[in-house]
């Protein structure tokens, strides 16, 4: 990184050094305490512009480590978070937001050096570290899936209009934590979180949002920002520096000014269908620079990207209509069980109804599992529901919306819905998260295909060997028009190919083999099947 001289004898720079070399980083929460609070003590007393500059610059490694690490502790949670949860979020969005202010503390006390042949380049890399702060302010939500606060796109806009005010928008800019191989530049970091935005984050997995996040980084260089001509047809999208929302259909903008931006997207769908072909020629990921995952999950996921990065509008499969009404919801798998199948789950074989711990347990106490408690055999079912408001539905999925009082929910988690005007439970999983300001919750429901039947299912025990426990599983019908054929939804772990299942439902006893995963959900799998 290029900057202006810093004396060395600085004595703030020295103390400074110092403090960040001995930062605990091996006890990242005390690490990210101290890093608290040595930026706080450099936005109170700022040192001089290139002592200040440089130490953001030496502190940037320690934070994006201790950041990771905290991040770990609700980047995967249900929602709502809890409050320890909840603190870790709201530490690393703070130490994000201090290197913001710090760098645009940096840029006004930053003095102008006409004769300096790479000032240039040091202002274009100062509001490059304050579009790529503020763009991993916004990311921050997207990973614990919390909305976005108001204000945030405008100030990510407002640090991109003062690149184009002052002319650096594609200065080559050197940013060793994201990638030491190439140079980038502001509009690339700008242009990045809008890219992961339009890929719907709160509908991803963390696993293929950081994907995203690593190829948004890679190839936001090969998309570009125009002003709209005036003589140039408005686009379907564009971006409006004085509005404070991402890049958005031009349908839903009225008297769009000189504000608007369109991109230009050709040479990033290029580069997907690129990769794409890449990939079906046996090269795997890794060697492209795609990550270490499987050649499978990378090519469905660049497929179901190309889409949103060449602004191809994704035709909805069923129309969607708005609602006002609510649904009832069962969140955990005894409850959806039961209230699919209509009665509490039972060992189907009675005499092997225990384990060897609750047998002793008998034993020993006989009418009672221990001193004080009485003994049920058959425990009465005692599950509950939760009213959801409705927020709009369609043939194959509900948007659904719930304060923060009530059971937790992740993304993928299995659901069973019923709609105000159902006489049943419909199956269904959750797609798209995201916990809103004032703390409520809006999940996104996609309905399995086909009519649940509550079934109970065992692995077939070998020719000698012991039977194990029976557990809570469904049934799903074929539904012909849409070419879905029968499947079982049954506990995550479950699954293995042409294992064989005994299947105990109401009408009788079946084995059956398993074929393929259709879906892996975060407590279930949904798999098809053949009878043996």
């Amino acid at each position: 990184m290029t900057t202006t001289t810093v004396p060395q004898r600085d004595p703030a720079l020295v103390t400074g050094l110092e403090a960040l070399a001995e930062l605990p980083l091996a006890n990242p929460a005390i690490a990210e305490q101290k890093l608290a609070d040595f930026l706080d003590g450099l936005l109170a007393s700022p040192p001089v512009a290139a002592t200040l500059m440089a130490l953001l610059e030496q502190a940037r490694f320690p934070l994006s480590f201790v950041a990771e690490e905290l991040a770990k502790r609700y980047q995967r949670q249900p929602l709502p978070l809890s409050v320890e949860e909840e603190t870790a979020l709201q530490r690393v969005i703070a130490g994000w937001e201090r290197m913001e202010k710090g760098y645009a503390l940096c840029a006004r006390l930053q003095q102008p050096e006409p004769d300096n042949p790479q000032f240039t380049t040091l202002i274009a890399t100062i509001v490059h570290r304050c579009l790529y702060y503020s763009g991993m302010t916004i990311f921050e939500h997207f990973r614990a899936r919390r909305e976005v606060p108001a204000g945030l796109w405008q100030d990510l806009h407002g640090y991109y209009a003062t690149a184009e005010e002052w002319q650096v928008t594609n200065t080559p800019v050197n940013d060793a934590l994201e990638n030491d191989l190439q140079a980038t530049h502001c509009s690339a970091a700008y242009l990045a979180v809008q890219l992961i935005e339009i890929a719907g984050p709160y509908g991803c997995s963390i696993r293929d949002l950081n994907l995203i996040r690593r190829w948004a980084s890679m190839w936001a260089p090969l998309v570009s920002v125009h002003p709209l001509d005036n003589d140039y047809e408005i686009p379907p999208y564009v971006i409006e520096l004085l509005k404070d929302l991402p890049l958005h259909p031009s349908g839903a903008a009225e008297n769009i000014g000189d504000d608007a931006r369109r991109l230009d997207m050709s040479r990033l769908g290029l580069q997907i269908s690129h990769m794409v072909s890449q990939l079906h020629q046996r090269l795997t990921p890794s060697q492209l620079g795609l990550g270490e995952d499987t050649s499978g999950h990378v090519i469905r996921l660049l497929e179901r990207l190309s889409r949103p990065w060449t602004q191809s509008a994704s035709p909805r499969r069923f129309r969607r209509f708005a609602s006002q009404d609510s649904a009832r919801v069962a969140m955990s798998l005894p409850a959806i069980h039961f209230f699919v199948g209509g009665r509490e789950f039972i060992q189907p074989d009675s005499t092997e109804a225990y384990s060897r711990k609750e047998f002793e347990a008998l034993y020993t106490f006989r009418d009672r599992v221990g001193p004080g408690e009485p003994l049920a055999i058959n425990p009465k079912a005692n599950y509950e529901t939760e009213d959801w408001a409705v927020i709009n539905h369609s043939a194959n999925g509900f948007r659904l919306s719930r304060g923060c009082a009530g059971t937790r929910i992740a993304h993928g988690q299995l659901v069973a819905v019923c709609p105000h005007d159902g006489e049943r439970f419909l199956l269904g999983h959750a797609i798209w998260l995201m916990e809103e300001e004032e703390k409520s919750v809006v999940v996104g429901i996609s309905v399995l295909p086909g009519i649940p039947t509550a079934v109970a299912a065992r692995v077939q025990a070998g020719e000698g060997g012991q039977h194990e426990r029976f557990v809570r599983g469904f049934m799903l019908t074929a539904v012909p028009a849409i070419n879905e054929e029968g499947s079982l939804v049954l506990p995550s772990g479950t699954y293995q190919p042409s294992r064989i299942l005994e299947i105990q439902g109401e009408g009788g006893s079946m084995l059956v083999r398993m074929k393929n995963m259709r879906i892996r959900g975060t407590d279930f799998d949904r798999v098809t099947y053949e009878p043996v």
